[in-house]
């Protein structure tokens, strides 16, 4: 008797499980029926319940999109990879603010270098940016030892990329007042 009741109830659930999804078919619509205007739609969706908006003090600026900033416009940035040029990058992430160069040695020698630059800011001050520098030193093949570099090298890439970017921003300043 136990099974047959838990056989029974098992199928009545499912039964009921297959039958109650077909309350959320979509209608069949066509595009007459959507407006031409994207708030309108927006809104369309919202009281339909199939969507979702962020107020605009969610969004960072008032006209209801997202703010985006481009590498372009960002002068440490670009300060950063002409100072950079001469060796191949392994990453580039604008959004996570770092530029991590790919190993760069000599034929002749064992030994490789590798800079990683975080940005800590967007303005040009002195603790906007952190370099950091890795030396490689290959026995063979296979048997690598790295270690991080402390030295004057951080220090004057760091001071080169800043002047750079101070000189940039200068340049785009004077733009701005022609």
């Amino acid at each position: 008797m136990l099974n047959y009741l838990k056989t029974s109830t098992f199928f009545i659930v499912v039964l009921f499980l297959l039958t109650s999804c077909g309350g959320f078919k979509v209608p069949n619509k066509s595009a007459r029926d959507q407006p031409v205007n994207a708030e309108d739609r927006i809104q369309k969706n919202i009281k339909e319940g199939r969507g979702l908006r962020l107020s605009t003090s969610m969004t960072n600026n008032n006209t209801g999109g997202g703010a985006f900033v481009f590498a372009s416009s960002n002068v440490l940035w670009r300060a950063t990879l002409e100072k950079l040029d001469f060796m191949p990058l392994a990453n580039v992430d604008y959004a996570g603010g770092v530029i991590i160069t790919e190993w760069y040695g000599n034929i002749e020698s064992n030994d490789e270098i590798k800079i990683a630059v975080r940005f800590l800011t967007s303005e040009v001050r002195s603790d906007a940016l952190d370099v950091t520098i890795f030396k490689r030193e290959c026995i063979d093949v296979n048997k690598c030892q790295t270690s991080k570099i402390k030295n004057s090298t951080n220090n004057e890439i760091k001071e080169s990329i800043l002047r750079r970017a101070a000189a940039l921003a200068k340049q785009a300043e004077s733009k701005k007042d022609d």
